[in-house]
């Protein structure tokens, strides 16, 4: 059974989640307060975390930068709520590890999409993706390039495992929205760049002159085939 953590102040809000989520069959812990929360997902271990931005007492984008510097919870997917809508604040929010917004206010159908998207086990378990000095492995959820480790996300997993699946193949910002964030999604085709950088920079000696995650201008990214 699936562990969520939400970290809300509106207590409405908050108890409707806890419903909503409980009815849905995921276990459930909360806090309606900023400072407890990198404890409170320290102890539980959730698989997701939602997070509120706009908090009374820490702001959220700081909890997610927490977040994603503790070993046992930086690759927790997180999905942020807000009522920001400006672009430069979203990006910023992702740039600091978030995988998915939810704009307030919103249906609950919605988040639960966007849950149900990131909690998605990697198919075909047991495949191995090999190219050159990078592996991927779907049965363990991990990579490792030239034997070494390399902490992902679990979006930066996805974006990888989908460019990585068809070496040489072209894909449209949308098309990887689609693939990687599902259909019914709040993200801007900006937030694929965003990713692209994240993981060239953990995967490339050389962001700048990127061997594995290839631009191609004016159309999208593909991933360059027997890389050495």
């Amino acid at each position: 059974m699936k562990k969520i953590a939400v970290v809300e102040d509106d207590s409405h809000l908050f108890e409707l989640l806890q419903y909503t989520f409980e009815r849905e069959g995921y276990l459930f812990v909360g806090t309606q307060l900023g400072r407890p929360a990198l404890d409170l997902c320290r102890q539980h271990r959730p698989d997701l975390i939602v997070l509120d931005i706009m908090l009374s007492d820490v702001d959220g984008l700081e909890i997610c930068r927490r977040i994603r510097r503790d070993r046992q919870l930086r690759t927790v997917p997180i999905i942020f709520l807000t009522a920001r809508t400006e672009e430069p604040y979203r990006v910023l929010g992702l740039e600091l590890g978030a995988n998915d917004y939810v704009l307030k206010p919103f249906s609950v159908r919605e988040l639960l999409v966007r849950i149900k998207i990131h909690l998605r086990s990697p198919a075909d378990a047991g495949d191995l993706l090999v190219n050159g000095p990078l592996e991927l492995d779907r049965n363990r959820y991990q990579v490792r390039l030239n034997g070494e480790a390399v902490p992902l996300t679990a979006t930066e997993f996805r974006l990888l495992e989908h460019l990585m699946s068809s070496p040489g193949q072209v894909f449209q910002r949308s098309q990887l929205l689609d693939a990687v964030w599902g259909r019914d999604r709040a993200v801007l085709e900006r937030t694929v760049d965003v990713f692209i950088v994240r993981l060239r920079n953990k995967l490339e000696s050389d962001p700048v002159s990127p061997k594995f995650l290839q631009s191609v201008r004016g159309v999208g990214y593909a991933f360059r085939e027997n890389t050495h």
